[in-house]
């Protein structure tokens, strides 16, 4: 009768490691499925990242760019002051052309996983940016001036837009 009962109490413990197996290799399956899945949706995440910041940082440029064209129309002595939202992942800002020369474009320099992504905004009235425009790169908002001037600090026997931050 012992004898019994040590061997049917074996067996049960036998049934209970199989079934804590066969629970373990499903979970297994199921995780080895769903991790592909999960890395995906994190690379997915982190290029919208960038693409909203590219986005973001095209908005900001046009915003410029036209404001240029605004008091550029108006010329000497016209003056506004815009509050500008730099995205995140913004290197660098020229205004003009590359080293804030004079020239018709406001540049953003975004980073992204596949190399910097230059943002541009064309305007037809010369423009030149300050500088110290670079130091607004960083995220966050700030004011800038963009004023028409009777000489381009670039070019001084010419008339152009020139932006500066406060």
């Amino acid at each position: 009768m012992m004898n019994r009962l040590n061997k049917s109490t074996g067996a049960l413990h036998s049934k209970k490691g199989q079934s804590s197996l066969e629970l373990l290799i499903t979970l297994s399956f199921g995780l080895i499925i769903l991790l592909p899945i999960v890395i995906l949706a994190f690379l997915q995440i982190a290029s919208s990242s960038s693409t909203l910041s590219t986005t973001e940082a095209q908005s900001v440029a046009s915003k410029i760019a036209s404001v240029a064209v605004s008091v550029g129309s108006q010329g000497y002595p016209a003056k506004q002051l815009v509050l500008v939202s730099v995205p995140p992942d913004v290197d660098n800002i020229y205004v003009g052309g590359i080293n804030n020369t004079v020239g018709h474009e406001v540049i953003f320099v975004v980073r992204t996983d596949a190399g910097d992504d230059y943002v541009t905004a064309y305007s037809p009235v010369r423009i030149e940016g300050s500088p110290t425009l670079s130091s607004i790169s960083p995220q966050g908002e700030y004011l800038i001036n963009i004023s028409a001037v009777n000489s381009c600090p670039g070019m001084p026997s010419k008339t152009c837009v020139y932006v500066s931050p406060t």
